[in-house]
């Protein structure tokens, strides 16, 4: 077994954790738990959307999340669907963006109303802004192994859509289990094959926990190479988009395998687990 020295662990439950609650949070608890996190240590977050607030009123209060995550000095990532987006995430001077693309065409013509073509074409003047103003950009391949409306994801649609991101000047490529439909055998075949066609790509894995093999997938991950991996404080979120789909995988239980197998993060585990009753709060899923 190929065990790592050391991962990155990516918090996202500020924004994909929070994003779909239906009932408002305060953008003083989003600040509380966001700091309580920084305190944990976590070198990145991904923390807030720079989307309409018509279509997630969640994020409606990007730009003071935004300003107060440069207070603090910490590196977070900012969800940009759009240029529109993208030139708002630029004012707020976030210092890292995010797209989200479908390998899935179905799953992308009902989520944004776009091919996986069209949304591809779409993102060629974004990196070429968000490069120009050198902004790190975080690329989402979502339904990366299956979709709750065509069934199974080809290796082929995977590669089409990991393609157009390395052309493009991706800086990580984040790969998606976006539904939890994933098992640890089709991870690790699909995640090693990516690392041979793009040995340069730092790629990152994003599993859910939908029928609890979250924390197998990121064995299996660990196995063909990958050493960055997503998670949410208290499982929090889920694809508002895919029926079915449960919470991310959790930060904690995540950080309580991995340290058990002796490998090393930034990330204070006592003090995670001080934070959790705190975010698991601030749902009404929980």
């Amino acid at each position: 077994m190929f065990i790592p020295k050391e991962i990155e662990i990516i918090e996202v439950g500020p924004r994909d954790g929070l994003q779909n609650e239906p009932l408002p949070i305060s953008t003083e608890d989003k600040k509380k738990l966001i700091s309580q996190l920084a305190k944990a240590g976590f070198s990145r977050m991904e923390t807030t959307s720079f989307v309409h607030p018509k279509w997630v009123p969640q994020m409606a209060d990007c730009e003071e999340i935004s300003s107060y995550c440069n207070e603090l000095g910490i590196t977070y990532i900012a969800l940009t669907p759009n240029l529109k987006a993208l030139e708002r995430a630029i004012a707020a001077k976030a210092p890292q963006i995010a797209v989200f693309i479908g390998a899935s065409n179905t799953f992308n013509k009902k989520n944004i109303n776009k091919t996986t073509s069209e949304s591809l074409d779409e993102c060629v003047p974004m990196f070429e802004r968000a490069k120009k103003e050198d902004i790190f950009i975080r690329a989402y391949i979502s339904m990366a192994f299956k979709c709750p409306f065509q069934g199974d994801v080809s290796f082929d649609e995977v590669k089409y859509v990991c393609d157009r991101f390395v052309e493009l000047g991706a800086d990580e490529i984040d790969v998606g289990d976006t539904n939890g439909q994933a098992d640890p055998k089709i991870v690790y075949e699909r995640l090693a094959r990516l690392r041979v066609l793009y040995p340069d790509t730092s790629f990152v894995g994003h599993f859910h926990d939908t029928e609890k093999m979250a924390l197998a997938n990121v064995v299996a991950a660990m196995q063909a190479g990958i050493t960055k991996f997503d998670s949410s404080v208290g499982g929090l979120g889920g694809c508002p988009y895919s029926p079915g789909a449960t919470g991310n995988l959790s930060t904690e239980d995540l950080l309580n395998m991995v340290s058990r197998m002796g490998i090393k993060t930034e990330v204070d585990y006592n003090e995670l687990t001080k934070i959790t009753p705190f975010a698991k709060s601030l749902s009404s899923k929980v």
